[in-house]
């Protein structure tokens, strides 16, 4: 183990050999009222494409006229994956603009349905482990929101075979969801510049 890294609390006995143990598939929850949870996600997602892994992202709540920084930079690296084959395949859909496989375009009265759809999609591609890395980025809204059957992700994810990683951001992650988790963090907000009447910058909020 590299110096300063914290040795495990506990060891469980599952039968597992440390390698085994290492390399399963992880569950990750970035919730809370602070900044950063799509940030992390995303951070987590580079890892991801360095290690060659097919990295999907969806976007469940941010508007398609949304340009965000890191959509720009994935998709740059997704096409120098197949130019090159450098690191890993990527794959951007967002709801606000309707997703690919649905070809509609997403309005105040649709947003239900479109969660649903993506969601369905998501759960497709989890069966047929099409992914290894996924990025649910705002899917706790639709969740929270009864639009997303809660019982449902959470069977889904649990049982999804193979070794395919999900980080889920958003605030009030629901207590299912973190129970299932592997991996929840909370981001706590202890100061913002928005609370001082400073709006959203270039560089850092897109």
């Amino acid at each position: 183990m590299p110096k300063g890294v914290p040795l495990p609390e506990s060891i469980p006995d599952d039968g597992l050999t440390t390698r085994q143990r290492r390399n399963l598939p992880v569950l990750a929850v970035h919730t809370g009222p602070g900044k950063g949870k799509s940030t992390a996600a995303f951070g987590m997602a580079l890892r991801a494409w360095n290690q060659g892994f097919d990295v999907a992202v969806f976007q469940f709540v941010k508007s398609a006229k949304w340009k965000v920084g890191e959509e720009a930079a994935f998709r740059t690296l997704g096409t120098l994956h197949d130019e090159t084959g450098v690191g890993g395949a990527v794959e951007w859909h967002k709801m606000g603009e309707g997703w690919s496989w649905t070809r509609k375009q997403g309005s105040d009265e649709d947003h239900a349905a479109a969660a649903l759809a993506g969601w369905q999609e998501i759960r497709r591609r989890l069966e047929a482990e099409q992914h290894r890395f996924y990025v649910l980025d705002e899917f706790t809204y639709p969740l929270k929101w009864g639009w997303v059957d809660v019982d449902e992700v959470v069977e889904t994810l649990r049982d999804r075979p193979g070794n395919q990683h999900v980080v889920i951001t958003g605030r009030d992650a629901p207590q299912a969801l973190i129970e299932a988790a592997d991996l929840v963090t909370e981001m706590t907000k202890v100061k913002h510049p928005m609370d001082a009447g400073r709006k959203g910058q270039r560089g850092i909020e897109w």
